[in-house]
């Protein structure tokens, strides 16, 4: 397809995906980027621990002839006889008993969608903006908790506007995504792969349920989709609809689907929570009423007030010195649901050897500092970590010749193979 002035062939350039999302409106002809390298490369880097899709391959099987069936993938991909498979759905328990969806995609759409998905984050990365965190290389959930903290320490905070998307991966208008891709990709046989990713269904109880709505269950292009949807149906209209509209000072970070906005005036607040609503509605999507509300929070709050947000609860507290400091601890539901599922593990782990047990779980306690051990929070992992001790030991004495486990021996052990607690994540300053 020819481009038009404001395109440019990507065939014809040798810059990078990104320079040229830059300097140009639309790109074309990204479909090439899919190529048997980068499929090879995408396969080396998929986990082989992970379950099968329908199509019952997985990462060893594909890899025995991974030259041919590459081969036969991009045969069939420049044919458009490639159609990607139903995503199969399971069920996985959720910290309140309830069951949480899992989509599993075939093996080679996971790796189409892997390449897919590099490419688009090449195309996007220049263009989201920085209020955006979630899904995005070289940003996380502590960029978004260092944000929250400036903003309250330093600006003119006085309310929150805590808001929660209601099953937004499920709701996504396919149209409405569609139309966001096509106004920067002007390649239509990467939008027809994308169109029947989306089209692909899923396979449950061995019936296929059309999907014409949501992103792919489970697709690693999904998280990608969803920054693309949000970019611009939220986080345009904050930055050039809301901030520019009110008065007082206005701050805005997002993780995925989860966001905050906070404001120094409350009515600059309340308006902003109503056309949030209508905002939402036009592009099919709706808050959850029993998650959206507005609180008083900030230094010049004489309330106690707090939220909740990425795992964390955001408190009004003071420093040592008795000065106003943002505080910021372990949510308490998170960290029941930690303690359950730790209880959990170690008692599946009953009969296995004891130095491989504290090996693994020193790795879990050591993924827990990594992500909640941030300034301020180090009594919430330390306490943990106690927790974690005790269950140990009340675990171990149900094994075998359990009188053997004596509490200097246990002591021993746990010094030697389990980390004690710290904090690697700077908040402050």
């Amino acid at each position: 397809m020819p481009c038009s002035g404001n395109t440019i062939s990507m065939e014809r350039e040798s810059r990078p995906i990104s320079y040229q999302s830059v300097t140009h409106k639309r790109l074309c002809s990204l479909m090439h980027r899919v190529d048997a390298v980068s499929l090879m490369a995408a396969h080396h880097d998929q986990e082989a621990r992970k379950a099968s899709g329908i199509d019952g391959v997985n990462k060893d099987t594909y890899g025995q002839n991974l030259l041919d069936n590459v081969v036969d993938l991009m045969r069939r991909m420049k044919t458009f006889e490639y159609m990607p498979q139903p995503v199969r759905r399971t069920y996985i328990p959720k910290a309140n008993g309830k069951l949480r969806p899992l989509g599993i995609p075939a093996y080679e759409d996971r790796l189409v969608q892997s390449v897919m998905a590099d490419v688009l984050t090449e195309v996007y990365e220049p263009r989201f903006l920085d209020c955006s965190h979630g899904f995005r290389p070289g940003r996380g959930a502590h960029d978004v908790v260092r944000y929250i903290n400036k903003a309250v320490m330093f600006g003119k905070v006085n309310y929150v506007l805590e808001a929660d998307i209601k099953g937004f991966f499920d709701n996504v208008d396919q149209s409405w995504l569609l139309k966001f891709l096509e106004h920067d990709i002007a390649d239509r046989n990467f939008i027809r792969y994308i169109v029947r990713f989306l089209k692909a269904g899923i396979l449950e109880d061995a019936k296929k349920i059309e999907s014409d709505k949501g992103t792919p269950q489970g697709g690693l292009i999904s998280p990608i989709l969803a920054n693309v949807y949000l970019h611009y149906a939220l986080d345009l209209w904050v930055e050039r609809r809301v901030k520019p509209l009110c008065e007082g000072e206005v701050y805005y970070a997002r993780y995925a689907d989860d966001f905050v906005v906070m404001f120094q005036y409350k009515h600059e607040a309340i308006r902003t929570m109503e056309a949030l609503k209508e905002r939402l509605n036009k592009f099919a999507l709706e808050v959850a009423p029993d998650k959206t509300r507005i609180l008083p929070f900030g230094r010049h709050c004489r309330v106690c007030e707090s939220f909740d947000f990425l795992g964390f609860t955001f408190l009004n507290g003071k420093s040592r010195c008795g000065k106003y400091r943002v505080v910021v601890k372990t949510c308490a539901k998170k960290l029941k649901a930690k303690r359950q599922a730790v209880r959990e593990w170690l008692w599946k782990r009953l009969t296995s050897p004891i130095g491989q047990t504290l090996a693994t779980l020193n790795r879990k306690l050591i993924g827990h500092y990594n992500y909640y051990g941030v300034n301020g929070n180090y009594c919430a992992v330390r306490s943990f970590w106690w927790y974690v001790r005790g269950r140990l030991l009340w675990t171990l004495r149900r094994r075998s010749q359990k009188h053997r486990m004596t509490h200097e021996k246990f002591q021993n052990l746990w010094d030697r193979y389990v980390r004690r607690p710290y904090l690697p994540v700077q908040i402050w300053g």
